[in-house]
Formats: structure tokens, C-alpha cells, sequence
């Protein structure tokens, strides 16, 4: 393999790098290429489009919160592997390095008047919304650069749990506009497993709904509220499904994997195998089962 196809396949690997372990994968590739010069340089194009398509969040300097790196919020790519990004919540914009993954060099930057009001009010709906659900979750809302009366939702919630071997993101992202009455949006989950194997889930929910009038002709409190509350309900229900698929997977999909009898020529009991805790009493149960 000569160095360019080591460079694709590093840069393949980053994309594919599960919630949490970019920088894990990062090291592994580091074997396969052997420079770290050549390392930063050739796969620098993979982490900024990683770091933008995964929301990953970064604390604002000079505050008490994260905002979220994306495209809704890049501001200008200024070289050397950094862009500067804005934070809504703050006024500020600042200095990515998609390497170090850091911020720095905070600058006010003044919101636009019209659009400020509803979009602040969409921000403490969204935070609220956020406190109620998501779990050190961090949320960014963007008044659109191109178009008025169009705003911008994300949010991201990540639990990494290396520790029991498995690791999770939630992202969200939903474009409202006032001008034809309409939220179109998308939820991303991974899920990455990785115990005694390797499975990860990957999943992406496209929403779409219309605004009744009297939400876009409410107050711009009421109507962010009312915007939120159709979008609880949007991932309530996905939510729900989402758990619904895993009984489904493991009363249905797993059991046919597997043959009808073990080794042992016993039935198993699914129900106490589901009941199971991961690592030491599958371990000290195994042999129960026989191979696949």
C-alpha cells in the first residue's frame, strides 16, 4: 500500500470513528501511516468534515457553556486546520482547531436585530427542552445567514462509558420557517457496543410538519414553546420506537442467530438471559451456550 492509499484508509477509518473514540482511531492510524506530518495533513479534511457532521462541541471562551461546531455555525476557515465558528448564545465568535479540538480568540459579534428576538426566544425554549431530556446534552440556535424568517435548532447528548465498553450520541437538527410555516428536521443516533465484539447502530429519523397559523402568529415566547412542544412529541414517539426495535431485537432477531439448542442440548431461558448483567455473569455463564 503505497502512502496515498494510507492516507484514504486513515482518513476512511476517522469517518467511521464511533461517539467519543476519534481520537482512539486517530492513534491506531498513526501506526498505519507512520508520519505524523503527512498523518495531520492528509486526513486534516477528514476531521473538520467529522468534527462538523458529528456536532462536535467545544467550551466558549470567556463562558459557563459549550456551543455546538457545525455548518449552521461556521463563520470563515482561516488555515492551518482552524475555522471560526459563531456562538449564538454568547454573541461571541471563535477559533476552532479541528486537531487539538479547542476554541480561542473570542470576538463579540452583534446579532442580527429582526431576527434576535425569535431566535433568543427558540434558545430558552430549546434550553429548557434540553434540561428536561437530554443528559449533559448542549444545544445551539442559529438565525439563518442567507435567508430571514428561517432558524436553526441542534442539539447533541453524548455518553461515553469506556469503562463497561460502550458509547453513545444523539444529534438533532431541525431548520424552522416562518415563511412557508414548516419544521423539516433529522435525529442521528449511534450506539457503539464493543465488549467481547464490535456492533454498532446507526439510525437517522427524517421529521417534517406543518405549523398551525396561530403558532406562527403567536408572541415570539408562545411560539417558540409551541415549536418545542411539537418537536417533544416528534422524539417522544422516535424514542419509543427506538425501544421498541430493541425488545424486538433481542425477544426476536437474536434468538434467531443463534441455533435452536446449545451444546448443552438445554433450552435456554431468554428471559433470565436478558436479565443478565454485561461482563462477569455472562462470563461465568457461558457455558450454557454453544458456538453459532
Amino acid at each position: 500500500m503505497n502512502p496515498a492509499e494510507r492516507i484514504e484508509a486513515a482518513s476512511s477509518f476517522l469517518l467511521q470513528s464511533p461517539p467519543g473514540e476519534i481520537n482512539d482511531v486517530l492513534n491506531d492510524v498513526r501506526n498505519i501511516i507512520s508520519d505524523d506530518d503527512s498523518l495531520h495533513e492528509g486526513v486534516l479534511p477528514s476531521l473538520k468534515e467529522y468534527n462538523i457532521t458529528q456536532f462536535m462541541t467545544v467550551d466558549v471562551p470567556g463562558t459557563d457553556h459549550q456551543s455546538i461546531v457545525s455548518d449552521a455555525a461556521r463563520v470563515e476557515a482561516t488555515g492551518e486546520g482552524q475555522e471560526r465558528f459563531i456562538d449564538p448564545r454568547s454573541k461571541t465568535s471563535f477559533l476552532f482547531d479541528h486537531l487539538s479540538l479547542e476554541a480561542s480568540d473570542s470576538q463579540p459579534v452583534e446579532p442580527d436585530a429582526d431576527s434576535e428576538p425569535f431566535r433568543s426566544a427558540l434558545e430558552k425554549a430549546t434550553l429548557t427542552y434540553l434540561e428536561a431530556h437530554f443528559h449533559d446534552g448542549v444545544t445551539s440556535v442559529f438565525s439563518s445567514k442567507e435567508t430571514t424568517n428561517q432558524f436553526t435548532i441542534q442539539i447533541v447528548a453524548n455518553k461515553y462509558n469506556p469503562a463497561n465498553y460502550w458509547a453513545g450520541r444523539w444529534r438533532s437538527e431541525y431548520i424552522i420557517n416562518l415563511s412557508d410555516n414548516t419544521v423539516k428536521g433529522k435525529v442521528l443516533v449511534n450506539v457503539h457496543y464493543y465488549e467481547q465484539g464490535n456492533v454498532q447502530l446507526s439510525t437517522t429519523h427524517t421529521i417534517s410538519l406543518s405549523l398551525p397559523t396561530a403558532v406562527v402568529t403567536s408572541s415570539p415566547a408562545s411560539s417558540a414553546s409551541k415549536i418545542l412542544a411539537l418537536i417533544e412529541d416528534e422524539e417522544g414517539k422516535y424514542q419509543t420506537s427506538l425501544n421498541d426495535a430493541y425488545q424486538e431485537m433481542g425477544e426476536k432477531t437474536f434468538k434467531g442467530l443463534r441455533r435452536a439448542l446449545p451444546l448443552t442440548r438445554q433450552k435456554i431461558d431468554w428471559d433470565k438471559v436478558l436479565g443478565y448483567k454485561l461482563g462477569a455473569e455472562l462470563a461465568s455463564s457461558k457455558g450454557m451456550f454453544g458456538g453459532s
